[in-house]
């Protein structure tokens, strides 16, 4: 048995203590983080181990985006994908010797910037074409793998507050479900979540810090997904989040998804 964590933490450094709440109550094998907003070298490595996670593989960079897996039980780095073209550092993927060989991708996927057009928002577009090269990617995969992480799309009515409202807002537009779906198709993969929590049942990853009433306007969206090969999703038996980290001191405004495999 082998339980995988998510959680965009925007600032690592920052929420540690949330973190380390998150570890000790639930006490993942393996934790995925997005958004750690620091260099390799200011990643803090020591509160980790001394919480039992002594492996890690970081792609960070100065100030913004940047991905971390660390882990209690052995990890190998085994891949560095730059799917924006850029150099931003948003993708680590690591091999779990001891799991079958089971693959574990981290991606941070771009939010798109606000206007839902490619020629007036150039982000947009860059978001698309990281999808249509992930796409291509996934298409190759031959490897039971395991992709995680913020993708900063809600493609399910029931992932969004208001989906009338919210067609034409940036994360749950119909191309960007559309893109999205295709991603998915590539490589047959399952979506996790939805597997264990049903669609239409609501199931929200993200609520807005303009939005100070977070928990009474519940106006969240799912935007952190897992998404696994079809025979490593079939092994999947449980699937948790912990909406109350939304409200911990000083929270991201994201909360951990937690999957547990029988491997």
């Amino acid at each position: 048995m082998i339980s995988i964590a998510t959680w965009n933490i925007n600032s690592v450094r920052l929420r540690m203590p949330i973190v380390e709440r998150f570890l000790k109550e639930e006490a993942p094998d393996v934790l995925c983080l997005q958004e750690i907003k620091c260099q390799e070298h200011q990643f803090p490595f020591k509160a980790f181990e001394e919480l039992g996670y002594n492996h890690f593989a970081i792609h960070g960079q100065k100030g913004y985006h940047g991905v971390a897996t660390v882990s209690r039980v052995p990890i190998t780095e085994f891949s560095r994908h730059d799917w924006q073209d850029n150099g931003e550092a948003r993708h680590v993927g690591v091999e779990l010797p001891d799991h079958d060989g089971m693959i574990v991708e981290n991606v941070y996927i771009p939010a798109g910037g606000d206007e839902p057009d490619r020629e007036k928002n150039p982000k947009f577009g860059q978001k698309l074409d990281f999808f249509e090269r992930m796409t291509r990617w996934a298409d190759t995969i031959d490897r039971p793998t395991l992709i995680v992480g913020d993708f900063n799309v809600a493609p399910l009515e029931s992932d969004v507050w208001n989906h009338k409202q919210l067609l034409k807002v940036v994360s749950h537009t119909p191309i960007e479900v559309e893109t999205l779906q295709r991603f998915k198709d590539a490589h047959g993969f399952t979506d996790i979540g939805r597997e264990h929590i049903r669609d239409p049942e609501r199931y929200y990853s993200w609520w807005s810090y303009r939005s100070k009433d977070w928990k009474v306007n519940d106006r969240g969206r799912r935007l952190d997904h897992m998404w696994a090969s079809p025979d490593l999703a079939a092994q999947s038996t449980r699937h948790w989040l912990r909406e109350d980290a939304r409200d911990w001191e000083k929270p991201s405004d994201h909360i951990p998804l937690i999957t547990e495999f029988d491997l």
